[in-house]
């Protein structure tokens, strides 16, 4: 059995089954199967999950059972050779058939005659398989081209209209560059990136960051240049809310929702590791990872406390300078790195974010010195949980102003979709 292929099925099994990030998955599964072409294993499993509606879309059309009654196991080895068959150029239709039907007698006994028919079946009539009219049902049609869940596609179309919301629907298709921070504590842009480039990897400037670089290669986690802590791997749309915080050496900054901890880290770094940074996050787990991420990169002003951030802490009541809010959300912004969010379901915990998002700035806004700045900051592209929220905030607390509101999206800015909304507690 080919190894690739099977350490995909492992990763796309672990998100479907145990609800993994796939981020995480991928580089857990590849560490552990070590398969020769690691490229292709992420691009057949990012490539099933970003095409996941429209792969179950095809295989209903072939199969009278109804995907929620198949195996997992079934439907699983169905969408990896359909996507081979449609998307991947390389892979010839023959291989990706054959492939599937070694993993159907691996993973799924006595459905391998199963699976050979199904995708044969596809390939004698794909000439024939079409998406609904789009006239007739716009909502289906975008959900299945673009393999959304219809919810997702209904927000961005009544927020934005249909032209922008296709917009939005289209780049979550894209493969993000791999960004790295630099950790300027140990070094700079320019020199890192000449180190780099010297280890072989393709490295180029970031474009909105100064202290951001692209970069192309394997490996990017691990190695000696991140283990002595140089950089830290960071999409530029993460740290525009900290560059809009612009926390400076001395100052004290709280981040009531910080891990894992990639932003409450570079605003040490912007800090030059002077000052004091109060880290909140309700799980234990969580912080230790924050806290881990600072002994790699050298940092020492973080101090991490377990805190439910709906709930203001008495004794830093008017004690920082700036307090950062990356709230809870949806994650609509981040669907090129974490796809399974497109088929994220609506149910009452998305319902409520919108309320808990107020309560946590609400509780946050108490920490904030007259005169100091509050940053309220999501990854997800819905007024809902970002501009209605700071606009009632607004309405609800005289004494903050706002300064600076921006929503960054994929196809405009070329980064995951981040929301951050600047205020001023006035003097």
């Amino acid at each position: 059995m080919d190894i690739n292929r099977k350490t995909a099925f492992y990763i796309l099994r672990d998100v479907e089954k145990n609800k993994a990030y796939s981020n995480i998955s991928t580089n857990t599964h590849i560490a552990r199967q070590t398969p020769p072409a690691p490229s292709f294993v992420r691009e057949l499993a990012f490539g099933v999950l970003r095409r996941k509606i429209y792969l179950d879309y095809i295989i209903s059309i072939f199969v009278r059972t109804p995907i929620e009654k198949m195996g997992a196991e079934d439907v699983t080895i169905l969408r990896m050779g359909l996507y081979q068959i449609i998307y991947m150029n390389s892979v010839p239709d023959y291989a990706a058939v054959n492939e599937s039907v070694f993993l159907a007698r691996t993973f799924a006994r006595g459905r391998d005659g199963f699976v050979n028919g199904v995708l044969r079946q596809y390939l004698r009539d794909k000439e024939y398989v079409e998406l609904p009219p789009r006239e007739e049902d716009t909502v289906r049609y975008l959900s299945l081209r673009y393999s959304y869940d219809p919810w997702i596609v209904s927000l961005w179309i009544e927020e934005r209209g249909e032209a922008e919301a296709e917009r939005l629907l289209a780049a979550g298709d894209d493969v993000p560059p791999l960004t790295i921070r630099v950790n300027t504590l140990k070094s700079d842009r320019n020199n890192l990136r000449k180190r780099m480039m010297e280890r072989g990897f393709n490295v180029y400037e970031g474009r909105l960051f100064k202290n951001s670089l692209l970069i192309e290669g394997r490996d990017i986690i691990g190695g000696r240049f991140y283990d002595s802590g140089l950089y830290s791997v960071q999409d530029e749309g993460a740290l525009a809310p900290v560059i809009s915080l612009d926390p400076k050496p001395g100052e004290t900054v709280v981040d009531v929702c910080a891990a894992p901890g990639g932003k409450t880290t570079a605003m040490a770094e912007l800090m030059n590791n002077d000052g004091r940074i109060y880290a909140f996050d309700i799980y234990k787990r969580r912080l230790r990872i924050i806290d881990a991420q600072a002994k790699r990169l050298g940092i020492d002003i973080i101090r991490t406390m377990i805190w439910d951030a709906c709930n203001t802490r008495s004794d830093l009541i008017d004690g920082a300078d700036k307090v950062i809010c990356d709230v809870p959300c949806s994650g609509l912004g981040t669907v090129r790195h974490k796809p399974e969010i497109k088929y994220k379901k609506w149910d009452s915990e998305l319902k409520m974010l919108p309320s808990r998002q107020r309560d946590i700035l609400a509780a946050s806004s108490k920490y904030v010195k007259p005169g100091g700045v509050l940053v309220y900051c999501t990854c997800t592209i819905s007024r809902k949980e970002n501009e209605f929220v700071t606009r009632d905030f607004l309405k609800r607390n005289r004494d903050f102003i706002k300064l600076e509101q921006k929503q960054l999206t994929t196809p405009d800015d070329g980064t995951d979709g981040f929301y951050i909304c600047k205020m001023l507690r006035k003097e």
